[in-house]
């Protein structure tokens, strides 16, 4: 197949691929609290992830992602679904979402912030990435279900819809 009979060279709608990686260790979930001098998510608490790299899929993305921020190498990835971010008319976002099982191994720091094993129960205390307040009781309930969403802005407001 020619790259010319991709449809890749017509001005369309174009997506930046991210993978986003929740590992779980009994009744916690592994988060990254961004740290304070970052542009992005400062202070907020986020999963483990970041942008697909060039000749990566997106598997092999989110386990460089995964030993990058946190040191864990030996954590087997369960594909959990898809999330499309409209940013605006002619870029989005095109998210993957990962979940896994920890069961040993040190996790070392980073220059991202700090990683914390924050509790189930009490994710709703802490200062969150604004939607993981719904995304990540979603991931987590049930390892065999498949989720897909839609995200989009109304002004300043972000918009959640899910199939799942």
């Amino acid at each position: 197949m020619k790259k010319e009979e991709q449809g890749a060279l017509f001005k369309r709608y174009k997506v930046i691929p991210r993978s986003l990686i929740f590992i779980k260790r009994k009744n916690e979930v592994l988060l990254l609290k961004g740290d304070d001098k970052k542009k992005l998510w400062a202070g907020k608490y986020n999963g483990i992830g970041g942008h697909i790299e060039k000749g990566e899929n997106v598997y092999q993305s989110a386990i460089r992602e995964l030993f990058e921020e946190t040191g864990l190498r030996d954590i087997r990835l369960f594909f959990r679904g898809s999330i499309m971010i409209d940013v605006d008319e002619d870029t989005g976002i095109s998210l993957f979402l990962f979940t896994g099982e920890y069961e040993s191994g040190d996790i070392k720091p980073n220059e991202e912030g700090l990683l914390e094993w924050v509790p189930i129960e009490k994710i709703s205390d802490y200062p969150l990435v604004e939607d993981l307040f719904v995304l990540i009781p979603r991931l987590l309930k049930q390892k065999e279900t498949f989720l897909f969403g839609n995200y989009y802005f109304e002004g300043d407001k972000l918009i959640m819809a899910f199939q799942d």
